[in-house]
C-alpha cells in the first residue's frame, strides 16, 4: 500500500513539506529560520475601517541573515492610522493587502545568524523610524528597523512613544526658543499629544494654558490635566469674553500656540497669544476672525 503522503494531491504534499520545514526551523534543527504563523489586520481598498478592514492568516516568513523576527506586544490605533485607511493621510502604504498600524512595541522572537545589532530574544523593541504594518502578531524586518527599549516601563507607554511624545517635543522645540517661565497655549489638550505637551513643558519649566471642549466630564478632564502639570485649563465657553487675557492672572502671555481643532477654539488661541508670537496649525479663518480683516497681523502662523 502506498504511503499516506503519496495519496495526497501534489499541492497538499507541497504544503505539508513546507510546514515540516517550518516546524524543523522553529526548533533550530534546519538551516532556514522562519517566523511562526501570524495574523494581520489588512485592507485592500481605502474606506471606512469597519468596511474595509479584515483579519487574515499570514504564513511563516523566512528570517534572513540580518533580519529580526519580533512578536508584537501592543500597537495603538492613532487617528493617523484611521486616516491612512480612509486614504486621506499624505503618507500611505501601497495597496492591496496593506497592513494597518504605524507604531507599537514588540519582543524579539528570533534573530538572523548575521545580525550585529545588540538584540537578543526577549528584548523589547520598537520600529524606529516608525514603519507600516504593526497590526500583526509577528513581523520580520531588517535589524536596522528595530530599536531596543526598556522593558520595565508600562507596555502602553512603550507602544506609543514614537508618534505622540516625539510630535509634542518637536512642537515645543522647533518653532520658538522657549525659556523657563514662558508660556504656551493649546486646544485639544485632552488628546495624547496635548497631554505630552503638558508633561514635557512642565519638565522644562514652561507654563501651559489649555483649552478643552464643553462636554460632560469636563471638570474631571480639567482635574486630570492639572495632575499632569497643566497651569490653567479652560473650556471654550469660559473664554467667550472680551478681556480674555485677564484670565491668565500672573501667567505671561503665551509665545506659542498649538491648534488641532480649528473653528472657534483656534480663534481663542490667537486671542491669548502675545504679539510677535507663533501659532502652529491651520489658522487662516481663525486669524481673520480673531484679529479682523484690517490692520496689522503680527502673529506668525505656521500651517501644516
Amino acid at each position: 500500500m502506498a504511503p499516506q503522503s503519496r495519496l495526497l494531491p501534489p499541492a497538499l504534499q507541497m504544503l505539508r513539506r513546507c510546514r515540516c520545514r517550518a516546524s524543523r526551523s522553529h526548533f533550530s534543527t534546519a538551516p532556514t529560520l522562519v517566523s511562526p504563523p501570524s495574523k494581520a489586520v489588512v485592507y485592500d481598498d481605502h474606506g471606512l475601517p469597519e468596511q474595509v478592514l479584515r483579519t487574515v492568516d499570514v504564513p511563516p516568513v523566512e528570517v534572513g541573515d540580518r533580519d529580526v523576527c519580533v512578536r508584537m506586544l501592543a500597537a495603538p490605533i492613532n487617528p493617523s492610522d484611521i486616516n491612512r485607511i480612509e486614504g486621506v493621510y499624505p503618507v500611505r502604504p501601497p495597496l492591496p493587502a496593506a497592513v494597518g498600524g504605524y507604531e507599537g512595541v514588540g519582543q524579539v522572537h528570533a534573530v538572523g545568524p548575521a545580525v550585529t545589532a545588540p538584540l537578543s530574544p526577549g528584548d523589547w523593541v520598537i520600529p524606529s523610524p516608525p514603519s507600516f504594518g504593526t497590526w500583526q502578531t509577528y513581523i520580520v524586518k531588517h535589524e536596522s528597523v528595530w530599536h531596543k527599549v526598556r522593558s520595565d516601563v508600562p507596555m502602553e507607554y512603550a507602544a506609543t512613544i514614537t508618534v505622540n511624545p516625539s510630535t509634542a517635543l518637536r512642537m515645543l522645540q522647533d518653532f520658538v526658543k522657549l525659556n523657563p517661565g514662558d508660556a504656551i497655549v493649546q486646544n485639544g489638550a485632552t488628546s495624547i499629544v496635548g497631554q505630552c505637551v503638558i508633561q514635557l513643558a512642565k519638565v522644562h519649566g514652561i507654563h501651559t494654558i489649555n483649552i478643552i471642549r464643553d462636554r460632560p466630564g469636563s471638570e474631571e478632564a480639567k482635574s486630570k490635566l492639572k495632575q499632569l502639570g497643566a497651569d490653567e485649563v479652560f473650556t471654550e465657553s469660559q473664554l467667550d469674553m472680551k478681556n480674555v487675557k485677564s484670565l491668565l492672572g500672573a501667567l505671561p502671555e503665551p509665545a506659542l500656540g498649538f491648534n488641532c481643532v480649528g473653528g472657534n477654539a483656534a480663534s481663542l488661541i490667537l486671542k491669548l497669544l502675545k504679539m510677535e508670537s507663533i501659532s502652529f496649525g491651520e489658522f487662516s479663518l481663525a486669524l481673520e476672525k480673531a484679529l479682523g480683516k484690517h490692520g496689522s497681523q503680527p502673529k506668525q502662523v505656521i500651517r501644516f
